[in-house]
């Protein structure tokens, strides 16, 4: 089988419009338009499965083929790290845990991912959740726009691009397809699909499909991930123009706990890591947690009884999630030069994370309620008769999502050289967010991952670490115009999108801090005890925000010569800050209106050269982004709290450059790499009398370079390949400083000799690291059975090398040394594929 490795090159320009092949987009009206618009013979034939299309935005896709050769299962994130200046770092090898995306400086809530069209960043915060992405059976392909996104996408926060995915549609011949995968860590996993072929005349046809799959905590006795999933898509042809409407519905379901995330602390005294330090050899990252335990505290009464700690640990956290969404895409041909398409969607999200939390039996300040980080119920939780004792209980952060919205466009075909295109996006989140709290059994563990029935205080009142509400609503306009000229060499991309942007947001719990930290007690009559206690704390209350910005961009391609061509593009783009610094806001001093958080705004270029020809396509590009406001957000994973600091500008520039070769048909290689740097323009003030010194910077979590190369090889039935990326180091803190015991003190360290600054325990880098992915298929045609019937084999970080996976990206350091992910170990799995 012919490999499919599909680079391209970078940039962070927000150019809205394009020039690319139908490959290239997401929603239907984006294909539609690029279909129309390609030049004819712009893309030159592929070397190996590499494309450079030739357009104003840099992009890269990667289709089906190459998708389906990963580990079985795996999250289609995985699979785009093999594209210059993308760094994605998995929680285990098999997709179902988690990670981290990078792309050029810009983490996960600044890059859109969208699926068909459909939005799947969270409509909080904007985070990207990987581990509930797609079957990748399913996937068509996968397109990444490094820096840009498509004008119509439905989005307030890509300064840093898409990633795009697409799915198949059914089959025009009835077919069933059985995966069967087995794996190191007890991993199992079944995904089996059936085509029902074209059932009339009019070729309406559909598909269903399942997986299920289980593995092991790869680093501890404790946990296990259950991942099922269920997907269905009907097709309905119209006519003969292509029109069609094709209705899809997804259910995804995790079932995992955390694990392999423990404190960047370094340790030389020789003795087996504890969840408080990260490994220092492989052997290490392997370490036991109390299970099963049973409750070491015996309640007794009229006594102080200490909470237990069975069940608290940290890889005891579960993290469970249901997910699904109903997606149509539609396309009406209304004249021979007017084209309709509709993308309607709807999504549902139910979600939580977090650990335990020592509730107090008594009362505080004569009241029941989430007071101070602690629950203090009131009554009595052990059955002891007092109410004197601290009881471990789960104290899960809940999220509940239902999201509408519909992508419509209107393409009219000036002539064959010139089209235009208007577009309305409209998107609502509704974003319920509670934090209601659980019994543990004598086991340590949750009697109801999901916490349905929250436990009462005293007063009746239902205990909850936060109570709040966002209504998310994005009204958007857009349009583009597309034209070529000078005998088709020069082509023009201009375009503009308006985004009204409204959060409406209702905090039912005090805030009690800048850092947004808040006292909940669920009833109003607590309440206004509370507020009458404590007047300068902000009550319960409502606030809208809105933002809008016009975006104009410009973009073109120039052939210079047959085979070279020179590509450019400006834009400006806008991130809309998120809940957690919005609701930070709400705390502000009585009688004044508060402050309205400032949105980050970019002004982008890139530009670069292409050469296309036969059996070799290479490119250098470089790119180049000035931000404002630009916005750190940073999650404590134990206290499950986020808060946010503005930097202000910050200077994102870097390049990039690849080249692919074909000098056989079975054979191809390719090698690409990309320098990345940043420079923060100013300090910030972390208190009015410590500043954290941050001019001259880098951004953390960003590799200032990678390369990599990657090749594939068919002989006869066998085909081996693999890609071999080293990613460079990884400031920790914005600060570029390394990790101390405890957080200094900024405005006086390196500053004031006679201040004795914590002892070091870990660099102020991730250090650099390879990863290493093989893959082996043997088609089983020679058996007897069908060209669709093989046996593959994966190795995943084949060398087992031991790295820093993600860690948060703080600005500063802000108390003990943060926590960081284990890179997943080397993972061997091998599948049988069934189909006819």
């Amino acid at each position: 089988m012919k490999s499919r490795f599909q680079l391209a090159t970078s940039a962070v320009a927000l150019t809205i419009c394009s020039f690319s092949s139908a490959a290239f987009a997401q929603s239907t009206g984006s294909v539609d338009f690029e279909e129309e618009i390609v030049v004819t013979g712009s893309l030159a034939a592929d070397v190996g499965g590499i494309q450079i299309p030739d357009t104003p935005k840099s992009k890269s896709v990667l289709t089906d083929e190459y998708i389906q050769r990963q580990n079985p299962g795996q999250t289609v994130l995985d699979t785009i790290n093999s594209i210059p200046g993308v760094t994605f770092t998995n929680n285990d090898a098999y997709g179902s845990s988690g990670g981290s995306l990078n792309i050029r400086g810009f983490g996960g809530d600044r890059i859109s991912l969208t699926f068909d069209g459909v939005p799947l960043n969270d409509t909080g915060n904007y985070a990207i959740y990987s581990n509930q992405q797609l079957d990748p059976e399913l996937i068509q392909q996968v397109n990444v726009n490094l820096g840009s996104t498509d004008v119509d996408s439905p989005t307030a926060s890509a300064v840093g691009g898409t990633v795009n995915y697409r799915t198949r549609r059914p089959n025009e011949d009835f077919s069933v397809r059985v995966a069967a995968s087995a794996g190191q860590f007890d991993f199992k996993r079944v995904f089996a699909s059936v085509d029902s072929g074209n059932l009339n005349a009019s070729g309406s046809r559909f598909y269903v499909s399942a997986s299920n799959a289980t593995n092991d905590n790869p680093f501890n006795n404790y946990g296990k991930v259950d991942k099922q999933q269920y997907n269905a898509s009907f097709f309905q042809p119209i006519g003969e123009n292509g029109d069609f409407v094709q209705v899809s519905a997804h259910y995804n379901q995790n079932r995992n706990n955390f694990f392999g995330s423990v404190a960047l602390r370094e340790d030389t005294s020789g003795n087996r890591i504890v969840p408080n330090r990260f490994p220092l050899t492989t052997d290490e990252r392997e370490y036991n947690i109390n299970f099963p335990c049973t409750t070491t505290v015996p309640a007794q009464p009229n006594l102080a009884d200490a909470a237990s700690r069975c069940g608290t640990e940290f890889d005891r956290r579960f993290n469970p999630s249901n997910t699904g969404n109903l997606r149509i895409k539609s396309k009406f041909s209304l004249t021979d030069t007017l084209t309709l398409t509709v993308d309607p969607s709807f999504q549902y999200v139910k979600a939580n994370g977090g650990g335990t939390v020592n509730a107090r039996e008594r009362l505080e300040g004569g009241r029941t309620g989430y007071i101070g980080g602690r629950p203090y119920f009131g009554k009595d939780l052990n059955g002891d008769g007092d109410l004197l004792d601290e009881v471990a209980i789960l104290a899960p952060s809940k999220t509940r999502t239902q999201r509408f919205g519909v992508i419509a466009n209107l393409r009219f075909d000036m002539s064959d050289t010139q089209s235009i295109q208007v577009s309305y996006t409209f998107d609502r989140g509704r974003h319920r967010q509670t934090g209601e709290t659980c019994l543990l059994n004598t086991g340590g563990t949750p009697e109801d991952v999901f916490c349905n029935e929250g436990l009462t205080g005293a007063a009746g009142n239902v205990l909850k670490k936060r109570d709040r509400k966002s209504i998310a609503t994005l009204h958007q306009a857009s349009g583009r115009y597309n034209g070529k000229f000078m005998e088709e060499k020069l082509l023009l991309d201009i375009g503009v999108r308006l985004p009204f942007f409204t959060r409406d947001l209702t905090q039912n719990c005090f805030t009690t801090s800048a850092s947004g930290f808040v006292d909940c007690f669920g009833s109003d009559t607590l309440n206004a005890s509370y507020a009458a206690s404590f007047p300068t704390r902000q009550g319960p209350q409502n606030r809208e925000f809105n933002y809008n910005k016009l975006l104009p961009n410009v973009g073109f391609t120039y052939k210079l010569v047959d085979n070279v061509s020179l590509f450019g593009s400006y834009a400006q783009g806008l991130s809309v800050p998120g809940t957690d610094p919005l609701y930070s806001s709400f705390f502000f001093v009585p009688g004044t209106a508060g402050v309205k958080p400032a949105p980050e705004t970019t002004d982008s270029f890139d530009g670069g050269l292409r050469y296309r020809s036969g059996p070799v396509q290479a490119m250098v590009s470089g790119w180049f982004t000035k931000y404002n406001n630009r916005l750190q957000t940073v999650f404590d994973v134990e206290t499950n709290e986020s808060i946010f600091t503005n930097i202000g500008k910050v200077d994102v520039y870097g390049l990039d450059a690849s080249i692919a070769f074909q000098p056989v048909d079975f054979f191809n290689v390719y090698a690409f790499g990309s320098l990345n740097e940043s420079e923060i323009k100013d300090n910030v003030n972390r208190s009015a009398t410590q500043t954290v010194p941050l001019a001259g910077k880098k951004l953390n979590d960003t590799p200032n370079y990678s390369f990599g190369v990657g090749s594939q090889i068919n002989l006869g039935p066998v085909s081996i390949g693999g890609v071999a990326k080293r990613t460079g180091g990884r400031y920790i803190y914005d600060t570029n400083l390394p990790v101390y015991a405890s957080a200094p003190d900024y405005s006086r360290l390196g500053v004031d000799s006679a201040y004795a600054a914590p002892a070091i325990v870990f660099g102020a880098k991730k250090p650099a690291y390879w990863m290493v992915n093989l893959d082996a298929r043997v088609n089983l045609e020679f058996l007897g059975l069908n060209d669709k019937t093989f046996f593959q084999l994966n190795v995943y970080n084949l060398f087992d090398e031991l790295y820093v996976g993600s860690s948060g990206g703080a600005t500063f350091q802000s108390s003990g040394p943060g926590f960081a992910q284990i890179g997943a170990p080397r993972t061997v799995s091998g599948t049988i594929n069934f189909q006819f």
